[in-house]
């Protein structure tokens, strides 16, 4: 083919010669901005350690190459069969370099490659590999992302279920210390240590700090009412009759067979024998007939063909011929969990302290007292404004702040299911508009540093919200001895999310750090139709970074839990690929569930890496036909 003798570019093709130049000047800007950038952060980057300060210097190219809207410049490089820089997150200046330099060939023009690039192709990968491995272990065979799994409390004291869990392919093991207590993770520990030797595999513990999650406090308890009936068929006929189990109040012990079991007076209890009648009158008003079918170790079994709701006001009658009738009161009811009913276009005070009620009404059924929950920790309700939101129990119900007094806040319902919703004690309430600035480490969380100084890998600083956050848990670890211990970075609100590039280069700080997108808080605090946007932003910052991330919140979770996986859940654990290590939530089912992942992972893993997509040489479909 001939070629013009100035350009090296075909005839045909040489009015392109103007888009190439237009190109390299816009290029070589965009480097210029790159350098300016890490001019800037350079006392970030100073202060990151030895063996992060490569990965320091790409992250500051990334945030400089992020700050424009390249779209049409990548459209542009993509005509001419350039990279058009969209999966250069890695090696940010390397693939800057290489497409200048192209285009330098292409114009004809001579070009030495520079040697002040940070990271190239291989070091860019090689980067984020050390790091993961330095954090989570090595990798499993024939598996790039590692899976985390939240240990319950039965890991403590049931080998046999840590066992399985090493042997089905966990690689972290995640103790949350917002749940049980000290021993208990200690005993989960000492047992993940046990099964990991005994399998010949490493296996990292990771201890979740509880952090400054804002909850709803106390709720006034429910009625003490439980409803006792038979099992019926489609046609409502009985097909087993309710089975009460009574025993003397006080005591603990269930009655073998019941399906609920309560107290009464001693005495009376002592007088049941099988084929006795006793009767009751429930809270209904409703005439009920027991009789007693067995005597058992600790109580006896009653039986009972209708549905009857029994109360601490409910008294039992013995009815047995030819003696006088002897009553006896229930006791040891469950305590219902209170929970306050709520309907759009209501409002809800947040109260100091105090237990959580229903809103009064007066003789005219007018509203005299609105309903009134507490918030902790308190000191958040004078940090908030007029118009900013609320949300409660993972976003069920929404609100909006309308009035801030000494008294409480009041906030406007205006996001809630059509028939309403009631919210209970100990919901979580995201503030998504409000500036809080809480300390990042609670006084419980300081206490439990001790523990995970001793016991722990990695640490999970939880609702981290800003580099100081970071540096206060990395001075708390040194205080124990333990700066080296891996560092896991949650996001999980929208200002940590907004803060994500500081918090980066502080977690840098230290030889191992990661970053966990705690998808449940995230997606309710940023809204939920944001949070495939956000969760990729985290992805490809972190990239940057060289910095390990574990894709959590509800990862197949209805397979852990009923034994059944939606669609959507087969996807969503298909995306963990992107990170470089996966976290499941505990069930029944959570064996099913890491089997299910581990067999997606490592399919997904032929097909992606990263963002870049692999082309691995399709088989379903057969040769193409000739």
């Amino acid at each position: 083919m001939e070629h013009s003798v100035d350009t090296g570019l075909p005839r045909e093709a040489a009015w392109e010669r103007t888009e190439c130049q237009a190109l390299l000047v816009e290029l070589q800007g965009l480097r210029r901005a790159m350098a300016d950038c890490e001019q800037r952060l350079a006392d970030w980057i100073a202060a990151v350690h030895p063996s992060q300060a490569a990965s320091a210097r790409n992250l500051a190219h990334y945030l400089a190459m992020r700050s424009v809207d390249a779209r049409g410049l990548q459209d542009r490089l993509a005509r001419l069969g350039l990279s058009s820089l969209g999966r250069a997150e890695s090696h940010v200046m390397a693939n800057l370099d290489k497409v200048i330099g192209l285009l330098h060939v292409l114009l004809g023009r001579p070009w030495q490659a520079l040697a002040d690039e940070p990271a190239g192709f291989r070091l860019g990968r090689a980067l984020l590999e050390g790091q993961a491995q330095r954090l989570f272990g090595p990798p499993p065979p024939g598996r790039r992302v590692r899976m985390m799994v939240t240990l319950p409390a039965e890991a403590a004291h049931d080998a046999a279920l840590v066992d399985a869990l090493v042997h089905a392919g966990m690689d972290v093991a995640r103790i949350n210390c917002a749940h049980d207590d000290a021993p208990c993770w200690t005993a989960m520990a000492a047992q993940v240590r046990r099964a990991a030797a005994v399998a010949g595999r490493p296996v990292r513990v990771l201890m979740d700090l509880a952090g400054q999650k804002i909850r709803t406090g106390p709720v006034a308890p429910g009625p003490q009412v439980v409803k006792l009936r038979p099992q019926r068929d489609a046609f409502g006929r009985v097909t087993a009759p309710a089975l009460l189990g009574l025993r003397a109040r006080g005591l603990a012990a269930p009655v073998h067979g019941a399906q609920l079991t309560l107290g009464v007076a001693p005495e009376w209890l002592a007088r049941l024998h099988p084929g006795d009648r006793v009767e009751l009158v429930d809270a209904r008003g409703a005439e009920r007939r027991l009789t007693v079918v067995d005597e058992r170790s600790g109580g006896v079994l009653l039986q009972c063909e209708r549905s009857a709701y029994l109360t601490p006001q409910t008294r039992l009658r013995l009815q047995r011929h030819g003696a006088q009738p002897r009553d006896t009161l229930l006791a040891d009811l469950p305590e219902r969990p209170g929970r306050i009913g709520l309907q759009r276009g209501d409002t809800l005070r947040l109260l100091r302290s105090g237990l959580g009620h229903d809103a009064s009404h007066g003789s005219d059924e007018g509203r005299v007292r609105p309903a009134g929950i507490a918030c902790t920790p308190p000191e958040v309700l004078g940090r908030l404004a007029k118009g900013e939101r609320v949300w409660f129990d993972d976003g069920r119900i929404g609100g909006v702040v309308r009035r801030v007094a000494a008294r409480g806040v009041d906030v406007e319902i205006t996001d809630i299911a059509e028939a309403g919703a009631t919210l209970g004690a100990d919901k979580g309430i995201n503030l998504p508009d409000s500036r809080l600035e809480l300390p990042a480490l609670t006084p419980k969380d300081l206490a439990d540093l001790d523990l995970v100084a001793q016991q722990a890998d990695l640490v999970g600083l939880s609702f981290a919200q800003g580099a100081a956050d970071v540096r206060a848990l990395r001075a708390e670890l040194a205080r124990r001895g333990a700066g080296a211990l891996g560092l896991v970075l949650k996001i999980e609100t929208r200002r940590g999310f907004e803060h994500l590039p500081e918090m980066l280069f502080a977690a840098m700080a230290g030889e191992a750090a990661g970053v966990m997108i705690a998808r449940g808080d995230l997606a309710v605090e940023c809204g939920f139709e944001r949070l495939a946007e956000v969760q990729e932003e985290i992805l490809w910052a972190c990239e940057a970074a060289h910095l390990p991330v574990v894709w959590a919140t509800q990862v197949l979770e209805g397979l852990a839990k009923t034994g059944r996986p939606s669609r959507a859940e087969i996807t969503d654990a298909a995306m963990g690929e992107r990170a470089e290590c996966v976290m499941l939530n505990k069930g029944p089912h959570i064996l099913e569930a890491m089997h299910t992942l581990d067999d997606v992972l490592r399919r997904m893993e032929g097909h992606q890496s990263k963002k870049r997509p692999l082309l691995r040489a399709l088989k379903a479909w057969g040769p193409v036909p000739g």
